[in-house]
């Protein structure tokens, strides 16, 4: 098995380092009358919240870099990661903040050497495998191969895009990545899960119902989700629950992988999933970037991440003649370049037009060539 180590760049404010919570907490000091500032007003990356101003001028205070509190288990993962990758440190501060950054990050992190402190605005020029990052600017301009999001208040509305929540998300999904390097080729001989991945609107679902309705070996889950059901859907186009109900089955363990898009919840139990591979078919499943990657990880290579490649202006057309409100079709469409960049994690790119049925069909044939081997 080919042993590969994995290039990983950290992003340093506010994913290593409070840096937000932080300055709230010096002008909440400064303004003792008011009621004091919360992380959740700042919505978006710049001036957002009260005094923006005077928070993002901080950043600048060579002595507020100094100073800034470590995140609660930043070092335990910095150091858990560095054994199963090379660390960089990728971090953005004024030329005044240098020293005082570089200093703090030799002194709170040694196991990571001095060379691998990179400091600077360009982060994309940076060549890594994997970059974690809040600024959803860097995660879209990044040349690494998976950006991730380290999910923030100021980036709750980025959807479809790999994202974590949790040092221990992020461990896992390396993991993942590293795994995916030494993984034999896919083989979905005797069965397996094919993930759609694609944005709104690129006709994921379509093609998933044509397969499981018109092929023999393709049945399609039944997922929970908390989004409302539409006017066209019916009852059993999902498993429609309320969020109390879902975050309680999330807790027990219900689901095998469980995501957040466009503000609603979906989640694919292993009971739904299992019976359909133990017949040697097709578990055919329509599911954001985060979501096919854990069944990946879970099915390894009896499973095909496929994205589902559809022309952008048809794809904003769907989603504007959509029966959703004005907030979530801006959502989704604010997302389509991040989303477009997930083809680079799958296993299969399907470019489609606007036939579901003619979609299904060349992946069925993609599938029977390429990916069923017989003994």
């Amino acid at each position: 098995m080919r042993k590969y180590r994995l290039r990983v760049g950290l992003d340093v404010d506010d994913v290593l380092y409070e840096c937000n919570s932080y300055a709230l907490q010096i002008l909440s000091e400064r303004y003792p009358d008011e009621e004091p500032m919360s992380i959740n007003e700042i919505k978006g990356w710049g001036e957002f919240g009260r005094h923006p101003k005077e928070r993002i001028a901080l950043f600048s205070d060579p002595e507020f870099v100094r100073t800034q509190p470590i995140v609660q288990g930043a070092q335990r993962f910095v150091s858990e990661l560095s054994k199963i990758a090379d660390v960089f440190f990728v971090t953005a501060v004024p030329v005044v903040c240098m020293s005082a950054r570089g200093e703090r990050l030799l002194q709170d992190f040694p196991e990571i050497p001095a060379q691998n402190i990179i400091i600077g605005t360009r982060k994309d020029v940076m060549s890594l495998d994997i970059l974690l990052d809040d600024g959803a600017h860097n995660i879209s301009s990044s040349k690494a191969t998976y950006p991730v999001l380290m999910r923030k208040p100021w980036n709750m509305d980025m959807t479809g895009i790999l994202a974590v929540n949790t040092y221990s998300d992020f461990l896992q999904l390396c993991k993942m990545i590293r795994n995916s390097f030494n993984e034999k080729i896919n083989d979905v001989s005797s069965g397996g899960v094919i993930c759609l991945v694609g944005p709104s609107g690129s006709l994921k679902n379509e093609i998933a119902n044509e397969l499981s309705k018109n092929y023999k070996k393709y049945e399609k889950p039944i997922t929970s989700t908390t989004r409302p059901r539409r006017g066209n859907e019916s009852d059993n186009a999902y498993r429609f629950i309320s969020e109390d109900q879902f975050v309680e089955e999330k807790d027990a363990g219900k689901y095998i992988e469980s995501t957040v898009y466009s503000r609603y919840h979906f989640g694919t139990s292993i009971e739904e999933i299992e019976p359909i591979t133990a017949r040697g078919n097709y578990a055919i499943i329509p599911i954001d970037v985060c979501g096919a990657l854990t069944i990946k990880n879970q099915f390894r290579k009896n499973s095909l991440l496929v994205f589902v490649n559809r022309d952008k202006k048809a794809v904003v057309k769907d989603i504007v003649e959509r029966d959703i409100d004005a907030d979530d079709k801006v959502r989704r469409i604010m997302s389509l370049d991040f989303e477009y960049r997930n083809a680079e994690v799958c296993d299969i790119e399907l470019k489609v037009g606007d036939d579901a049925k003619e979609a299904a069909k060349q992946l069925a044939q993609m599938i029977e060539t390429k990916y069923t081997h017989t003994k």
